[in-house]
């Protein structure tokens, strides 16, 4: 458990900013810091998160304090201090949640320096494992939703029998999936975003949670063509290619979150960004 929280608070760490603007949204940044009222959010300029610094250690970043009160602590403080939890679990599971990493299962969970389980290599495995979009179950689903789209070049593709599991003590069944693959800006795969299919309609499946992320989805995304110049970005894929019906030959990007959508990467020489909200 300690180790999960090590990791996860340097993970939050990574992205300190774009936490901030998450649970402290009346706050704003000053120089290397973000400032805000205090941990429930408030409008002032007590609080001061440090957005500058090492991981870890001395001087880190994502270290806070709030002046009135003397609370201070790191990103995992924060997020238990402003949701309002209890349990030390809940709050590995909020930022689990953030992060868009999974939650840790019997089967699942591990020693996060091991490669074998490592959230990157496991969901560059299960890309593997998948086959081409075309003609599967989850181009029917795609069909269905009224997306023209062609997904013959997509970062699409479907798997027939992916694990799902509702939480960490439920039992495991087998749901086929439309599997997309999440790249950062130098095209390679970070992650994956699966949505579960229900086995006869072609529908999302009839599950607490159809739709979840794998592995590094903070600051990357799902791209549908050369993303250099020009790219429109939305949260969801269905969203996106709804619109890239629309507009075959433009590049776009999905963000797979509103939250995410401030925190994705821009690259380096792009000019001109749009933003889809979703519907």
């Amino acid at each position: 458990m300690e180790s999960s929280a090590r990791t996860l608070s340097c993970s939050l760490a990574e992205h300190v900013e774009a936490v901030c603007k998450h649970y402290l949204s009346n706050g704003s940044r000053c120089g290397n810091y973000w400032i805000v009222g205090d941990v429930n959010n408030n409008a002032g300029r007590s609080l001061y998160v440090r957005l500058k610094g090492p991981l870890s250690g001395k001087g880190a970043r994502g270290k806070w304090t709030d002046g009135a009160t003397d609370q201070h602590g790191d990103l995992l403080d924060l997020i238990r201090e402003r949701e309002g939890l209890t349990s030390f679990r809940d709050t590995l599971d909020e930022a689990r949640h953030f992060l868009r990493m999974p939650r840790e299962t019997t089967t699942e969970s591990c020693d996060r320096n091991s490669e074998a389980c490592d959230t990157i290599a496991f969901a560059r495995k299960i890309w593997a494992a998948s086959q081409p979009i075309i003609g599967t179950k989850a181009e029917a689903y795609l069909r269905a939703r009224k997306i023209t789209a062609d997904l013959s070049n997509a970062p699409l593709r479907y798997h027939p029998a992916l694990i799902y599991r509702e939480s960490r003590n439920s039992p495991s069944r087998k749901l086929p999936a439309l599997v997309a693959a999440v790249t950062d800006n130098s095209g390679a795969i970070t992650g994956i975003h699966r949505t579960f299919l229900d086995p006869v309609r072609n529908a999302k499946a009839n599950v607490a949670s159809p739709r979840r992320a794998l592995g590094a989805i903070l600051g990357n995304g799902v791209r549908f063509g050369v993303i250099d110049e020009f790219a429109i970005i939305g949260e969801g894929i269905e969203t996106v290619l709804s619109l890239k019906s629309a507009m075959q030959h433009l590049p776009m990007v999905a963000a797979l979150s509103a939250g995410h959508l401030a925190a994705w990467k821009i690259p380096a020489g792009m000019r001109r960004l749009i933003g889809k909200p979703s519907p």
